[in-house]
């Protein structure tokens, strides 16, 4: 778990690296309107839910691919950080973008079970934590990186995006040099021989089809009424949720911060995130993933609240980005350790995938229509429009997630 975390500190000291600048390089620089930004937004954070799914099925067909299909996923996204450097006009950029997105779609839901199935349900929650942990370490210097580097080059967005490269390689080779080669693979024949009289059963047992990574089963998982409930939770949440390059435009034009300072916000984000993944991880495991997942959508809503009010104190951004940084820490890992209980280990990989596939159509959704209402009606409309849509679906899927005891009293 250690070795995946260094791959995924790596690989977002890249991706971030290109995540903070890009929502100024496209506005400012290039002058998209925020309805082209919501669009391209939308690809950049929504393409991957149409890969998600394969990415699974293909780590589950194979036991121990799981280590090589999320590799496929790194390098696809390593080699689009210089194509950026080629694209100037809406359409390249939407299309390196996608395939961007599409290697992070590959990736995800492999590399998380990895982490599911070297894990106990009593300590997923803190597993889940560690590796979110090291993982936004690497968001954490990804900003203070290009940061740095728009501050001493001229053509600062153009080495931005050739450093970013070069460190995705570098999380590459970590993740073929020292990631162990996968999960371990189900077992499907008898675990001990049988006298005669009963080895003719055995075959019935060992070909059981609901333990068969085929994709009719991985969709199968839909079925099950608590993977349902998560997925449709996560699905219905993901419709109000605000993406991260909104809310820091947003944070810069109610503070007037000068462009330069533009990529330090997410350092706030990431920050808040580092220090509460472990803990709230921890709670999760005590207390339950759902409620936490809960919680955590609750301090988002104050954090929209805190955006919307005339409040123009010093601790402004602070509080915004600390709000935004636990809503992360108590919902991205916890999301996928709560999922993960509901999934057999033989689809493990796919189970997950149509948690986060679920999430990210919705999310691609929320950009475009977010984007849009910026547009006509202004970020402040947007911002309240997508606030009281939040409040309304938490409230829904606070009720869809209570335990059976509590839902019939």
């Amino acid at each position: 778990m250690l070795a995946l975390g260094t791959v995924s500190l790596i690989t977002d000291v890249s991706s971030e690296m290109v995540t903070a600048v890009l929502p100024l390089y496209l506005v400012a620089g290039l002058g998209l309107s925020p309805l082209g930004f919501g669009l391209l937004d939308g690809v950049y954070n929504g393409f991957s839910a149409l890969v998600r799914l394969a990415g699974g099925h293909l780590a589950d067909r194979g036991g121990g691919r799981h280590k090589w299909v999320a590799g496929i996923g790194y390098g696809l996204s390593a080699l689009c950080k210089p194509l950026l450097l080629l694209a100037h006009t809406l359409t390249p950029i939407g299309l390196v973008l996608a395939a961007d997105r599409t290697g992070k779609g590959l990736r995800t839901a492999p590399r998380d079970a990895l982490i599911s199935l070297s894990s106990t349900p009593e300590n997923r929650g803190r597993a889940f934590g560690v590796h979110r942990a090291m993982d936004t370490a690497g968001a954490l210097l990804g900003p203070l990186v290009a940061f740095l580097i728009l501050r001493a080059t001229v053509d600062g967005y153009d080495a931005v995006f050739t450093v970013s490269f070069c460190v995705a390689v570098l999380g590459v080779l970590v993740l073929v040099l020292f990631v162990p080669n996968g999960a371990p693979t189900p077992p499907t024949a008898p675990p001990a021989p049988q006298p005669a009289a009963t080895a003719a059963t055995a075959p019935t047992a060992s070909t059981a089809p609901a333990e068969r990574p085929t994709l009719r089963a991985a969709l199968g998982l839909l079925r099950r009424r608590d993977l349902r409930r998560i997925t449709l939770c996560a699905l219905l949440l993901g419709l109000a949720t605000v993406s991260d390059s909104f809310v820091y435009l947003l944070l810069q034009r109610r503070l007037g911060v000068p462009d330069r300072w533009f990529a330090l916000l997410p350092l706030g984000t990431a920050a808040a995130f580092l220090l509460l993944a472990v803990p709230l991880g921890r709670l999760a495991d005590r207390v339950g993933g759902r409620r936490v997942f809960l919680a955590g959508h609750g301090a988002l809503l104050l954090a929209y609240a805190v955006l919307l009010s005339s409040w123009h104190g010093t601790a402004l951004p602070y509080a915004v980005l600390l709000l935004h940084g636990g809503f992360y820490a108590a919902t991205d890992g916890v999301l996928m350790a709560a999922a993960s209980d509901s999934v057999p280990p033989a689809l493990r990989s796919s189970g997950l995938a149509l948690v986060q596939t679920g999430q990210a159509l919705a999310r691609f959704a929320c950009s475009l229509g977010f984007g849009a209402a910026w547009t006509l009606w202004g970020d402040r409309t947007a911002l309240l429009a997508s606030t009281v849509a939040l409040a309304v679906c938490a409230g829904c899927c606070a009720l869809a997630l209570r335990p059976a005891r509590e839902a019939v009293s």
